[in-house]
């Protein structure tokens, strides 16, 4: 069993950065993180929706394990803005943006998000505007690590720190 690495001051001063990278080679690890997580979306989900970068690795083994289509949301600049929906939001170090593909399909679907980490919720609450944008709905969301002290939030996770 791999443990997690974590490091000060990334990426910036104050900010503890847990690193997954363990836990994603150690492949029992992994395996039964995505069966964890996997068992707790929703039967009614259409979507799997999940950010750049490290939700990428949870929610595409998700959406595949359960054989429904994966949405990712991207960082702004990686496609044209026509084709996007943005938000804008704040994390515990600063403000960012999140994108969305438009895609008509997504009209009524309904969308569980997933990611690595949540900390303060910035990127959840930034990812349920979008999927609002789009005219999805949002069935739940779960993540590996909750850092409950930041965000005092008792959505699905499997690990808690």
């Amino acid at each position: 069993m791999a443990e997690l690495r974590f490091i000060d001051d990334f990426p910036v001063k104050g900010v503890r950065f847990i690193d997954i990278s363990p836990k994603l080679a150690d492949k029992s690890d992994f395996a039964n993180i995505i069966d964890e997580m996997s068992s707790k979306v929703p039967a009614n989900a259409d979507y799997i929706i999940a950010p750049e970068s490290r939700g990428y690795i949870f929610g595409t083994a998700i959406a595949n394990k359960l054989n429904i289509g994966f949405v990712p949301i991207r960082k702004p600049g990686k496609l044209p803005d026509d084709v996007v929906l943005s938000v804008d939001y704040y994390k515990e170090y600063g403000k960012d943006s999140l994108c969305l593909p438009k895609n008509s399909n997504y009209e009524g679907k309904n969308f569980y998000f997933v990611d690595d980490v949540l900390a303060t919720g910035g990127t959840l609450e930034a990812s349920k505007e979008l999927i609002n944008k789009c005219g999805g709905n949002f069935v739940g969301a779960g993540v590996y690590i909750n850092i409950k002290k930041l965000n005092h939030s008792d959505i699905n996770y499997v690990e808690i720190v």
